[in-house]
């Protein structure tokens, strides 16, 4: 068994209380259960003051002697004795690997414990949030994709890394950036810039954006995945670092940074150690086409999904404040949206030597 650190030993113990529930309720007659906060819209809310998406207090039970809860029942603790023995062990495993760890036949039937990932991925979720504990806490990780370059030296599994020392790619954002993975040394960065695209991404790093403006500069190629919106959270938390987002002028771009800021629907319960509700959206502007004269021939015309989708993102709560409000309208009158590529009509570094520069000097943001 592996030294567990104080991360660990806390989870492993909220898996153990989870199980002591279940056999207390059994040597006592009773139906054992679990009790999990529901996953749904329906259980979700804005937090204002918080500026979070977060939970509500709505659970369901999920009871053993129930024909249609028992496999689920079964399944959860499957799963979370899996994560037990990973822990214990040292190692971490993929949700994938998870998978097949735990399928099975069950005795002498055709039945598995699973069929497919898409059963196993859910209870992984359910685990996570019964327990409250990270996805990353009970050893499991996902597809790692993200880049990040600047003036911080961090250490990585024990290896001491320089991020300003990475050459074109950029050090790979892992998918667990715990902090018994991931720990941050000496940093001269002044704020950290995410930018939704690895394309623009190159062309900041390429021209050496972060060296000259003491930032960080980092990517998820497109939506962060968790490991990268996790190491932004902790920058932000841990470093005091302000955080500004670089999208595309449209519905996805403002969709990306919304969920930086607050959180998803689909991760409320995550929202606290994820989002960044001081984070501030930096472009791609609706009204950047005029005031950085761009020409016409650059936009491209929303289709009904789009516009469908903006006007959906006038009544977020996120979004009631009047000059959001404006963006998302003059988005939708234009009826055109823009890729942050477009900028490079005014020429290739125009966005790194002109256009964001002008726009941190002017404070020129949304917040």
């Amino acid at each position: 068994m592996a030294r567990l650190d104080a991360i660990d030993k806390k989870t492993v113990q909220k898996i153990e209380t989870l199980a002591e529930s279940v056999l207390r309720s059994v040597k006592g007659g009773k139906n054992p259960f679990l009790e999990i906060p529901v996953r749904s819209l329906a259980n979700v809310q804005f937090n204002p003051r918080k500026r979070l998406i977060e939970l509500k207090d709505q659970k369901q039970k999920r009871y053993f002697f129930n024909v249609s809860m028992a496999k689920k029942f079964m399944q959860t603790f499957l799963v979370s004795e899996a994560c037990k023995e990973l822990i214990d062990a040292g190692k971490t495993t993929s949700i994938r690997d998870l998978y097949y760890m735990t399928k099975h036949a069950l005795g002498e039937t055709r039945q598995n414990t699973f069929e497919e990932q898409e059963e196993s991925d859910p209870i992984i979720e359910d685990l996570e949030v019964a327990i409250d504990a990270l996805r990353e806490e009970l050893h499991l990780f996902a597809s790692g994709r993200g880049s990040m370059v600047g003036p911080l030296s961090i250490r990585d599994a024990g290896d001491a890394i320089d991020l300003r020392r990475m050459g074109s790619g950029g050090w790979s954002v892992p998918s667990i950036v715990e902090e018994h993975v991931v720990q941050f040394g000496k940093s001269e960065a002044r704020y950290v810039l995410l930018i939704e695209k690895d394309a623009v991404w190159k062309r900041f790093n390429e021209d050496k954006f972060w060296a000259r403006e003491k930032c960080i500069i980092v990517t998820g190629l497109g939506q962060p995945p968790r490991g990268v919106r996790r190491i932004v959270q902790r920058l932000h938390s841990e470093l005091g670092l302000p955080v500004y987002v670089l999208v595309d002028n449209d519905p996805w771009g403002f969709y990306i940074y919304s969920v930086l800021k607050q959180g998803s629907i689909n991760l409320a319960y995550e929202s606290m150690r994820m989002a960044v509700p001081k984070a501030r959206f930096i472009g791609l502007s609706s009204f950047d086409k005029a005031k950085f004269k761009l020409p016409g021939n650059v936009s491209i015309r929303m289709n009904d999904q789009d516009d469908a989708r903006a006007k959906q993102m006038l009544a977020y709560p996120w979004f009631k404040d009047p000059k959001w409000q404006r963006e998302i309208q003059e988005m939708v009158r234009s009826g055109e949206k823009y890729e942050l590529e477009a900028l490079s009509r005014r020429g290739i570094s125009f966005i790194t030597e002109e256009y964001l520069p002008k726009k941190l000097r002017d404070r020129d943001w949304l917040e």
